[in-house]
């Protein structure tokens, strides 16, 4: 069985891009179009990482990320942020509420590919 990673983002085109992506390497892959409906689709599911964009409706990727790190079952795993926001200030507070890594968007594939297999062995 393939490793699950769910992907965060309320762009639609940005979401199937990684999901290409993300399948063309054999990873199974859950969407969320924001942070509520992420925790809505998780809700104990076995996942073995989050790509999640910062700035979306409803509950945004800092705060999904403080309220996964707080849940047992997502207190370890690998949480990427992929968003346009580059301000060291905005990285500081996803690394402080449990962000693993951030990647400033426009991104190629290759980039997305070499940090997840980074973080993902």
């Amino acid at each position: 069985m393939g490793k699950t990673i769910m992907t965060v983002d309320d762009s639609a085109s940005i979401r199937q891009m990684v999901n290409f992506t993300l399948k063309d390497a054999g990873y199974d892959v859950i969407e969320a179009m924001d942070g509520k409906d992420a925790l809505g689709k998780l809700n104990g599911a076995s996942i073995h990482m989050l790509i999640s964009d910062v700035n979306m409706p409803n509950m945004d990727g800092i705060e999904l990320v403080r309220q996964l790190r707080a849940m047992p079952d997502y207190r370890f795993i690998p949480i990427i942020m992929l968003t346009t926001e580059s301000q060291d200030t905005k990285k500081q507070e996803g690394k402080q509420a449990g962000a693993t890594g951030w990647i400033v968007k426009p991104f190629k594939p290759e980039q997305l590919m070499a940090v997840v297999k980074k973080v993902l062995k």
